[in-house]
């Protein structure tokens, strides 16, 4: 199937309302729609570990000093969950952009890994964020997915395989590389995986570096090393990243104060919460927080 066939069939499950900018449809669980009618600004987010396949349309994603510019029939794999800035670059009302976004199994992943063996894997550089032109055999698998969502029996009956198939394609891919090394236990992408996952569950106290490396085995400059290698950031800058997007989502979707936001994600000084905030989005919180209001 063409690119541009797989776009209509993604742009059916979307509702016909134009004033929309902005539609997220969730057909299954862990693949997400993404539409837009028109260019957004940069935006600091999160991503998790997702494959994302650009239907229409354009998007800039950048991690630190690595970019990455997608256009139909690209696709990126992000194999951590890293703070990136990105933004949708081409969209209008007669050609929106669309994505396909699905989230990975990293137990499925490591099940495959472990089946392949010695199998000769394909090559390339290795980044937390990487994207490439897809290659027809996981453009195919992920065009059967997308067909059989709104067929619950298909879906139920066939839709674990070809999730499976997708994952097996992401790792013989050029731009899995990373996923690959990921995979092995004993490498630092393991590693930092380990610590990301601690720093996300304890984002809102103060970390002990030398302890968190201790316990990742790692000595303290060699952490710090393959952490900004995969991350492009600190673990206390990632640890602030995490504080202040959070942040922004309880004042932006819950109603929080500026305050009320900052002490709850383990600020102790509102003035350095908004001083930070400020640096990091470009405006200051009480914005955000009267985006709520009004």
């Amino acid at each position: 199937m063409h690119i541009s066939d797989l776009a209509r069939l993604a742009h059916q499950l979307f509702g016909q309302d134009p004033s929309q900018i902005r539609q997220i449809v969730r057909p299954v669980s862990g693949l997400v729609l993404l539409r837009y009618t028109q260019p957004t600004e940069l935006e600091a987010t999160l991503y998790e570990p997702v494959v994302c396949l650009i239907l229409q349309g354009c998007k800039t994603t950048i991690l630190g000093r690595h970019t990455v510019e997608l256009g139909p029939g690209e696709s990126l794999i992000v194999s951590h969950d890293i703070p990136v800035v990105s933004q949708v670059t081409s969209a209008s009302m007669a050609k929106p952009y669309l994505a396909m976004i699905l989230t990975l199994d990293l137990s499925m992943l490591r099940s495959l890994y472990a089946e392949l063996g010695q199998v000769e894997r394909a090559k390339g550089d290795a980044h937390a964020l990487q994207g490439s032109c897809t290659d027809p055999e996981l453009l195919d698998a992920l065009t059967r997915y997308l067909h059989v969502v709104n067929h619950p029996t298909e879906q139920r009956v066939l839709g674990p395989l070809y999730l499976r198939e997708i994952h097996f394609r992401l790792l013989m891919a050029p731009h899995g590389s990373m996923l690959r090394r990921l995979l092995r236990l004993e490498s630092s992408a393991s590693q930092i995986t380990r610590a990301i996952s601690w720093i996300r569950q304890h984002y809102k106290e103060p970390i002990a570096i030398p302890e968190l490396a201790k316990t990742m085995g790692m000595s303290v400059s060699s952490f710090h090393k393959a952490f900004k290698e995969i991350t492009a950031t600190s673990p206390l800058q990632y640890q602030k990243t995490l504080r202040l997007l959070e942040a922004r989502r309880l004042l932006t979707a819950e109603g929080y104060a500026v305050a009320q936001a900052a002490f709850a994600v383990g600020y102790e000084s509102p003035t350095q919460f908004s001083r930070e905030y400020t640096r990091n989005f470009g405006m200051a919180p009480s914005r955000d927080n009267q985006q709520f209001v009004t």
